[in-house]
């Protein structure tokens, strides 16, 4: 099979909110493949970021696939509005803190047209996502605590990359292996060389002083 082309997914929550519409247009002509926006209800995880309006905001300045991650209780319920505010692939946890039925979740990401994702935080093993592996087009591999930007990146995660490349090739899958926190240059490079193809960033571009050299960067050009 061929291998699957690198993606980079800006992470909206590192952006300058004062100039938003000015950040995704820079992101977007500086080469980003998709934009990633971090759903958090201060429930799930320990902090508040935004919700399907400020989604919708996003749908209205670009035309790049928007990757919406939902680290909130209750997914299943917010599904449609985020759906409706222009998501294009939405992932959500496995954890049981996250409160839902993950296959019903799923079923029902995939009913309202978009990718589903699944997601696991750094302390969740591997085999917690393995039961469904064949039912999703996006396995995120956090690679920090989810919560907060910024943070170190987390080596010990490439053990779950190598694992759900191993699987990818042995099913001839097309699932994309997503990997978040503290992606830079040299996380990158580690984190394509384990099997991920989606590169999440946050602060290692929308802190730089050029987005395309750094996206570039990221992809190992």
């Amino acid at each position: 099979m061929t291998p699957p082309r690198i993606l980079v997914a800006p992470s909206i929550l590192a952006a300058d909110f004062s100039n938003l519409a000015e950040e995704v247009h820079r992101a977007e002509a500086s080469g980003a493949d998709w934009l990633h926006l971090d759903i958090m209800d201060g429930h799930f995880v320990d902090n508040i970021s935004f919700g399907p309006a400020v989604v919708g905001t996003v749908r209205k300045h670009t035309k790049l696939p928007l990757d919406v991650h939902l680290m909130i209780e209750h997914a299943d319920h917010y599904v449609p509005r985020f759906r409706e505010a222009g998501a294009n692939s939405i992932t959500v946890h496995v954890e049981p803190e996250a409160k839902h039925d993950v296959p019903q979740t799923l079923s029902a990401i995939r009913a309202a047209g978009c990718g589903a994702g699944l997601s696991l935080n750094p302390a969740t093993p591997f085999e917690a996502v393995e039961p469904y592996l064949g039912n999703v087009d996006l396995l995120l591999v956090m690679t920090v605590h989810p919560g907060f930007g910024g943070q170190a990146f987390r080596p010990e995660m490439m053990e779950k990359v190598k694992r759900a490349k191993v699987w990818r090739d042995a099913h001839r899958s097309m699932l994309h292996i997503e990997v978040d926190g503290g992606i830079n240059a040299a996380t990158a490079k580690l984190s394509i060389d384990n099997g991920a193809n989606i590169l999440v960033a946050g602060t290692s571009i929308f802190r730089a002083d050029d987005y395309r050299q750094a996206i570039e960067e990221l992809r190992g050009q």
